[in-house]
C-alpha cells in the first residue's frame, strides 16, 4: 500500500531514506528548516572560497557504492572520487610528523622505521580489523536494532572477548611508541567516544583507514549531497527548504501530520532525520518515548569549534588533511569526556581542500577548515572562539614554520550555539551519540517510536550511529522498517 510520507530534515540519513521510500512507490516530501539541504553537510561560498561545513573525511567507499547499487546505479554516476596520498599527516612538533599513505605496505614501512617489529604487528592488527569490518559493515550495521539477538551470530560469538576489552588496551599491548599508538587510536574518535571506552570490535575503523584509504569527492563533500539529491529527485522525491517543523500532530496515539508556519500538512507516515531529542519536543509530553533524564544520562559525541578561513596565498608544509597531536592527547580527551571544559591545550584538525580541488579557492589562494573537538553543552562565546583561534593558529605557524595570520582575508566560526540554532542539536553535539558498549545497536534510541504509531526516526542518534556511512545505512534501515509495518 502506497503512503504519503513527510520527512523532517535533509541530512544524509533523511536523503537516504527518501530514496528508498520513493523507490518503493511512496509519495515522499522532505522538509528542511534551513535554506539549503545537507544538514551538517551543508556548503557555503564566500569571497570566491567554497567551504564544506561539516563532514570532510570520505571513508568506507564500499558503503556509498552499496547505497547507489540498491538503485541500479554506481557512485561514479553521481560524483567523482580522488584517493588522497598521503591520506593525511599527523604533526607531533616542529619537523616532527608522520605521513599516512594510501596503501598498507607504505604505512607498514613507516611504522617499522619508527618501532622495530611493528610492521608485522600492524599487519596482524589490520587483518583482525578487516575481519571485524566484514562482519560489522557488511552485515551487523544493516540490522535495525530491534533485538539483542541481532548481534548474536556464529561469527560474533567467536569475537565475544572483543566486546569486553577496549581499543586502547589492545593497541597498547602491541605497540609501544606513543605516536604510533595515537595514530591507531585516532579512527575510533569518529565514533564519538574515548578509545579506552570503545569496544575492541570497533577496531574495524582502522581497516577503514589503512585498508580502504581516504578519498575526496572532486569538488568537496557536498558533491555527495548533490548526488543523492539528484537520485532522490529522479525517484520522485519533493524537497522543500525554509520549512521548520513547529509540531507533530498526534491523534489516538497515531502521527497524522506536521505543522509548518501554521499550516497543517497531513501525512500517513512521519519520519524524522532531525535531532531525535529535538523531534520529541515537537510532541506532547505523553507521546515522548525518552525523558529529559534519559538524554541527560547518555554519552554524547563531542561538539566542535570550527573555523572556515580563506587565505590570500598558498599554505606550505601542509597536506589536504592534517592532525595536530603536538599536545597531550589524553588530557584533551579527559576535557571532553571526564570533566567537560574548554581544553587548555587542544588537539586540532586542519583541512585544506584546495590542495586537491582547485575550485575551492581563487587562483593562488587557499581554503582552510580548522576543527577543535569540544565537550557538548560547553559555554560558547565569541571571546572564547577568538581565544582558541589564536591558540591553534599560533601553533600552526610554529609547527609548519610559516606566517599565515596576516594572509587571512575571510574567517567565519561555528560552534555549539550554532549547532543548536542551525540543527537543533542536543547540547550542540556535532556527531550524535557515542558508540559505547551500552549505546550500541539495540541499546540506542529506536528507529520506530515506542509511543506513537507511524512515527519513525533516522540519523546519528539512532541506529547504527554517528558518521556519514552509518547515516546512509540508517536511512535504509528505517525505510525497510516502515515498509515492513505496512
Amino acid at each position: 500500500m502506497k503512503k504519503t510520507i513527510s520527512i523532517i530534515g535533509s541530512g544524509f540519513s533523511a536523503l537516504s531514506a527518501s530514496c528508498y521510500l520513493a523507490q518503493l512507490g511512496h509519495t515522499v516530501t522532505i522538509y528542511e528548516k534551513n535554506d539549503s539541504i545537507g544538514g551538517r553537510a551543508r556548503q557555503f561560498k564566500s569571497n570566491g572560497f567554497t567551504f564544506d561545513m561539516g563532514p570532510s573525511w570520505y571513508w568506507m567507499p564500499d558503503v556509498f557504492e552499496r547505497f547507489f547499487q540498491d538503485f541500479g546505479k554506481k557512485q561514479s554516476d553521481y560524483y567523482e572520487l580522488i584517493k588522497l596520498n598521503p591520506a593525511y599527516r599527523v604533526y607531533f612538533g616542529i619537523d616532527d610528523f608522520i605521513n599516512i599513505y594510501d596503501n598498507l605496505e607504505a604505512i607498514k614501512s613507516v611504522f617499522e622505521n619508527i618501532e622495530k617489529g611493528s610492521a608485522k604487528k600492524l599487519q596482524a592488527f589490520i587483518n583482525q580489523a578487516k575481519s571485524n569490518y566484514d562482519i560489522a559493515i557488511k552485515d551487523l550495521v544493516y540490522r535495525p536494532g530491534v533485538s539483542p539477538l541481532e548481534l548474536i551470530t556464529p561469527k560474533t560469538i567467536l569475537k565475544l572477548n572483543q566486546f569486553i576489552s577496549n581499543v586502547s588496551s589492545d593497541i597498547r599491548k602491541e605497540f609501544k611508541n606513543e605516536r604510533l599508538i595515537q595514530i591507531l587510536e585516532f579512527p575510533v574518535l569518529f565514533l564519538g567516544a574515548k578509545p579506552s571506552k570503545t569496544p575492541s570490535f570497533y577496531n574495524f575503523m582502522n581497516y577503514a583507514d589503512f585498508g580502504l584509504g581516504t578519498w575526496h569527492p572532486k569538488t568537496g563533500m557536498f558533491d555527495v549531497v548533490r548526488g543523492i539529491k539528484k537520485l532522490a529527485l529522479e525517484l520522485g522525491v519533493t524537497i522543500k527548504t525554509n520549512s521548520a517543523i513547529e509540531k507533530i500532530i498526534v491523534e489516538n496515539k497515531t502521527a497524522k501530520g506536521i505543522v509548518i508556519n501554521g499550516t497543517v500538512i497531513h501525512s500517513d507516515i512521519i519520519l524524522s532525520g532531525a535531532d531525535y531529542q529535538h523531534t520529541e519536543t515537537l510532541l506532547e509530553k505523553e507521546h515522548r518515548a525518552y525523558s529529559d533524564k534519559y538524554w541527560e544520562g547518555r554519552v554524547f559525541a563531542p561538539s566542535s569549534l570550527l573555523f572556515f578561513v580563506g587565505f590570500d596565498k598558498k599554505i606550505e608544509n601542509i597536506t589536504h588533511h592534517a592532525l595536530f597531536f603536538d599536545v597531550d592527547f589524553n588530557q584533551h580527551a579527559a576535557d571532553i569526556y571526564d570533566e567537560p571544559k574548554w581544553p587548555e591545550a587542544p588537539l586540532f584538525y586542519a583541512n585544506f581542500p584546495s590542495k586537491t580541488d582547485s575550485t575551492a579557492a581563487p587562483d593562488g589562494m587557499e581554503t582552510g577548515f580548522f576543527l577543535i573537538p569540544l565537550a557538548p553543552g560547553i559555554d560558547d562565546s565569541e571571546l572564547l572562539r577568538e581565544k582558541y583561534f589564536e591558540k591553534i593558529i599560533n601553533r600552526f605557524e610554529e609547527i609548519t614554520q610559516q606566517k599565515i595570520k596576516k594572509n587571512i582575508i575571510f574567517k567565519r566560526s561555528f560552534c555549539k550555539n550554532d549547532f543548536v540554532a542551525d540543527y537543533n542539536a542536543y547540547k550542540g553535539n556535532a556527531y550524535g551519540m557515542a558508540n559505547t558498549l551500552l549505546q550500541t545497536a539495540f541499546l540506542r534510541p529506536k528507529l520506530k517510536s515506542k509511543k506513537v504509531r507511524n512515527l519513525y526516526f533516522t540519523g546519528q542518534l539512532t541506529v547504527p550511529g554517528p558518521g556519514v556511512p552509518p547515516a546512509l545505512i540508517s536511512g535504509k534501515l528505517v525505510a525497510e522498517l516502515i515498509q515492513k509495518s505496512l
